[in-house]
């Protein structure tokens, strides 16, 4: 009995073992209002940790894997962000925003290191050689854009026994332009490497088509599977919300053109509609597309290392009712969810075999209903001038019934100074002002003039359906001359606020931390007449010129008299001339004598 026992326990760990090596992906579609779809690509690998550690690479890429020993990580969170996530539309963000960053690129990683000196240079190498791996400005996040929060992120991993002496560090680049050159080092990543599978679907003219997208990579280790078991994951997920109409423009031309006369739909209970005027009316329907409609190509079979059983083996799932009308090909299997779950339809695909779904427009009564989101930020620039300004954040806290906890937190440039002494949070409550204390806590750290920016840290609390007003004012420095970028007149970037909202296992529900992070800003500084060196230049330059002309003329040409030349050049030139003026003048007299 203890042997066939013994012998149970190894299958399981073998096959826990061998389970923690294999490869998943998976497409999310989830369709949104206004005919806008939703689509998350996610690809997620484990490695055990003895292979990881001898760079015996299976699933796992070896040029990120290398990166990171290299700059002793052990935990990495890497993100590409355009456009802006609409919550009044399109509901809640998802992955809860947590695989979701700034606009730009933003990352942040635990580093081993002995002290804050050295966890500091090996983030620069970790900077430096994601920069050469993702095409991108990473090595520009310096000492200035790095942070080290204390309260917005926590680590995900789950590390060995032995300790480890961790730092945490974060830098953002708000003004980094993601694009198709930072897409292909990312598929490069994958097993396929965008060949076969969902991956094949990402084209880079829709992916940054789209009116919103993120990219993003994490690297974790996990060390739960049993006493010592460990394993290295990574998940690259991709998110795009793309408008259906838009997408379905031909390749071949591209530029958006008018709707014929005869294909508006009008509103004719407008009171102004007539043969000439026409208000667009509202789509009741769910609209028709397909994956060539909206990727421009079909999908090219599963990927033959993804997994093929089980479920994670369903490579594409559809978040629409179960009546709604869906038409596949002989080359995949659908199941749908139970009874009694969120309707959702999934599908398996055959490997080498194109696959591709097709939905007619089709009239529901019932929906997808979308989550809402559990805060709402603005975040703006207030103030005029060149010298000064000032900051508003409005938090609110849409849910009727539940208190929201959260983290806000800003990484703010050197140039701009906070003044903290003007912080002030007001609330307003059921259309009644408050002053009641909402900052239970925080953490300022002041900026150094070229050196480091200035972090700031509040825990606030939000009661159900109010409003917080965060303000305080700040000073704008006045930059050196070769400190101002070419565009200096465009402004400076400010990177987006990281809201944290903390789980919540109260009265209403249960969720993990949620992510919410506010648009970028530009700010205005003080811009000098950059004309004015080449005019000072030129106009210093040509003083110069006369003046030193005059002066080394007057010191190096010698003035003398006729008289004082002597026997020289003059007097061999003087003489020839006299005597021809003599001839002239006796040609003249004898021509007179003749008359006479």
């Amino acid at each position: 009995m203890s042997r066939s026992l013994f012998f149970f326990l190894l299958v399981a760990i073998f096959a826990l073992t061998a389970r923690a090596t294999d490869y998943f992906e998976q497409l999310t579609l989830t369709p949104l209002p206004l005919g806008s779809l939703l689509a998350s690509f996610d690809f997620r690998s484990n490695e055990t940790l003895q292979d990881y550690e001898a760079q015996n690479y299976r699933y796992f890429p070896r040029s990120l894997g290398q990166a990171l020993k290299h700059a002793d990580t052990k935990e990495l969170h890497l993100r590409f962000t355009t456009g802006r996530w609409d919550p009044e539309t399109w509901g809640a963000r998802p992955w809860n925003g947590f695989k979701e960053g700034g606009t730009g690129v933003e990352l942040w990683a635990w580093i081993n290191a002995a002290t804050e000196e050295e966890a500091f240079q090996k983030w620069s190498k970790l900077t430096q050689s994601l920069s050469g791996l993702f095409c991108a400005s990473i090595n520009f996040i310096d000492s200035t854009r790095t942070t080290k929060p204390v309260r917005s992120f926590e680590s995900v991993a789950t590390y060995p026994a032995q300790g480890h002496n961790l730092h945490l560090l974060h830098g953002v680049l708000p003004g980094e332009v993601v694009c198709t050159e930072n897409l292909t080092p990312f598929l490069k990543l994958l097993p396929c490497k965008g060949k076969a599978g969902i991956s094949s679907l990402l084209d880079g003219h829709k992916v940054f088509d789209a009116s919103w997208q993120s990219m993003s990579i994490d690297v974790r280790p996990k060390c739960d599977l049993g006493p010592g078991h460990c394993q290295i994951e990574i998940d690259q997920t991709i998110d795009v919300v793309l408008d259906i109409e838009r997408s379905k423009r031909p390749r071949d031309n591209p530029i958006p053109r008018p709707v014929p006369n005869d294909q508006l739909i009008c509103d004719e209970t407008k009171p102004y509609h007539s043969h000439d005027t026409c208000y667009p009316k509202d789509m009741t329907d769910d609209m028709a597309w397909s994956l060539k409609d909206v990727f421009g190509r079909t999908m090219a079979g599963a990927c033959p290392l993804a997994e093929e059983e089980g479920p994670e083996a369903k490579s594409v799932c559809l978040n629409v009712p179960h009546d709604r009308m869906v038409f596949i090909g002989a080359s995949g299997f659908e199941s749908k969810s139970p009874p009694g779950e969120a309707e959702r339809r999934c599908y398996q695909v055959i490997p080498k075999e194109a696959f591709d779904l097709e939905l007619p427009q089709q009239g529901l009564d019932t929906r997808h209903e979308l989550d809402p989101e559990l805060l709402r930020v603005e975040r703006t620039i207030t103030g005029h001038g060149a010298a000064q300004g000032g900051m508003r954040i409005i938090i609110t806290n849409p849910s009727p019934t539940h208190v929201v906890d959260f983290v806000y937190f800003e990484s703010l440039p050197w140039f701009l100074r906070p003044y903290v002494h003007t912080l002030k949070a007001q609330m307003t409550h059921n259309s009644a002002e408050s002053n009641e204390s909402i900052i239970k806590d925080m953490y300022y750290r002041p900026a150094v003039d070229r050196k480091r920016g200035t972090q700031l840290e509040l825990v606030m609390s939000v009661p159900p359906s109010s409003t917080v007003m965060l303000t305080y004012d700040f000073e704008k420095a006045i930059l050196r001359y070769t400190e101002y970028p070419p565009d200096a007149n465009r402004g400076f970037n400010v990177a987006p606020a990281v809201i944290r909202v903390l789980a919540d296992h109260g009265q209403g529900g249960v969720f993990n931390d949620v992510y919410i992070r506010t648009t970028s800003l530009l700010l205005p500084l003080p811009t000098p007449d950059f004309s004015m060196p080449y005019n000072v230049i030129i106009l210093t330059s040509t003083v110069m010129a006369l003046a030193f002309g005059s002066i080394y003329n007057l010191l190096v040409r010698r003035l003398v008299a006729v008289d004082e030349v002597g026997d020289g050049r003059l007097k061999t030139l003087v003489k020839p001339i006299k005597g021809l003026v003599v001839k002239i003048k006796d040609r003249f007299r004898a021509k007179a004598t003749k008359v006479e």
